[in-house]
């Protein structure tokens, strides 16, 4: 089905960024995932050409770009034309609005020049050990000591972990309450905040996670990011976005996949004919196109809807939760009609199925996706 069409200055911007993933992200790519972290230039360039935050008012010197569609159109170029682990899709839509919702105007005006322009790297550390989407039990502890609070405590998983210079952290800053968490700004350089180990994973290799360390880190209280105590509910506000951002990743990387793998049938012959034309290949891929187009049709409905200020959380559940499954079925397939070549690290396929995994735990799990269903359609 033809998606809606966009206006002449969305259709040059993604011209645009076709061809700055084309050029400035895809030659790195191989380099990067070796080193297991993209280089901080390629967030600086991203600023110079005006990708970052694109969503902040012009009196801070942003472009004032808030329709959600220029964030997706970035997402799908990255995912057909970039590197997966070029996360600023993270930093951009996923992190720094909470800037926007919950920071004072001081905040903004010390930190949104430097988010822009790419110097500060943003990241969002909430998950612990033993606490991922149970927040409530949570161990990071701040206490409030007058004129700044005490941070102490550990996470894991972060994603831009080694990279960012401004994190957003969460804490327990109410013993009493399992909800009393409040958000901290810590930055690059406050004495006590270490980064542990850049941990190695499956894939999305060139995408930089690691474990962060607060050891008595004094945060000001002019880096408390909203009120004390709110913490848990702020974070709630964010989830229905980040949930869109996953599900319009989830159909921009299974489509990916079966461009990569029609390409491939079209070329491998086998008993005298291109495996394109064998029946199997073609229904199983008609399937899988079938249902990718879809989805699509769906996320573009929770963007519209998002763009109103009306995306259902629950939607967003649904479409993250579809996409993610989808595309995981998306990359199985690929690999198998690629056959032995499809399990040789040199195919593009072949790493989209190991970047691909992580997409039906991030942002939610599907099981978690499956109780926020269930508890709207049942209870």
């Amino acid at each position: 089905m033809k998606r809606p069409a966009l206006d002449a200055e969305m259709e040059l911007f993604r011209d645009s960024a076709r061809k700055f993933f084309q050029t400035e992200i895809r030659p790195h790519s191989e380099r990067w995932r070796e080193a297991g972290i993209v280089d901080r230039e390629a967030f600086l360039k991203a600023g110079e050409a005006g990708y970052l935050c694109m969503w902040i008012d012009e009196k801070y010197g942003g472009l004032g770009l808030k329709d959600f569609r220029y964030e997706q159109i970035l997402i799908e170029e990255n995912a057909l034309h970039g590197d997966s682990g070029y996360f600023i899709t993270l930093h951009s839509r996923l992190v720094a609005p909470y800037l926007e919702h919950f920071g004072t105007e001081e905040q903004k005006q010390r930190f949104y020049p430097g988010i822009m322009s790419g110097e500060k790297i943003m990241a969002i550390a909430m998950t612990e050990p033993d606490a991922g989407s149970d927040l409530a039990g949570m161990k990071a502890r701040a206490e409030d000591k007058g004129d700044h609070w005490l941070l102490n405590g550990s996470k894991t998983y972060i994603s831009n972990g080694i990279l960012a210079d401004l994190v957003i952290v969460a804490a327990k800053t109410h013993p009493e309450n399992p909800h009393g968490v409040t958000l901290f700004l810590v930055e690059r350089g406050m004495e006590g905040f270490e980064r542990g180990r850049m941990l190695k994973k499956m894939g999305m290799k060139s995408q930089d996670t690691a474990e962060l360390f607060f050891r008595d880190v004094k945060v000001p209280k002019a880096n408390v990011l909203g009120q004390p105590h709110a913490g848990f509910y702020q974070l709630m506000k964010g989830l229905a976005e980040e949930r869109l951002i996953a599900a319009a990743g989830n159909v921009s990387g299974a489509r990916a996949a079966l461009e990569v793998t029609k390409e491939f049938v079209r070329n491998r012959k086998v008993f005298g004919k291109p495996l394109s034309k064998m029946q199997n290949t073609r229904f199983k891929l008609a399937a899988l196109d079938a249902e990718l187009d879809i989805a699509q049709v769906y996320v573009d409905r929770c963007v519209e809807q998002h763009n109103l200020g009306k995306l259902d959380p629950t939607d967003a559940a649904r479409a993250k939760l579809y996409t993610s499954e989808l595309q995981g079925r998306m990359v199985d397939e690929g690999v198998q009609l690629h056959g032995g070549a499809g399990y040789m690290d040199e195919y593009p396929i072949c790493r989209m199925y190991q970047d691909e995994r992580i997409h039906r735990i991030l942002a939610g799990t599907s099981e978690i996706m499956k109780e926020i269903i269930a508890r709207s359609t049942l209870d």
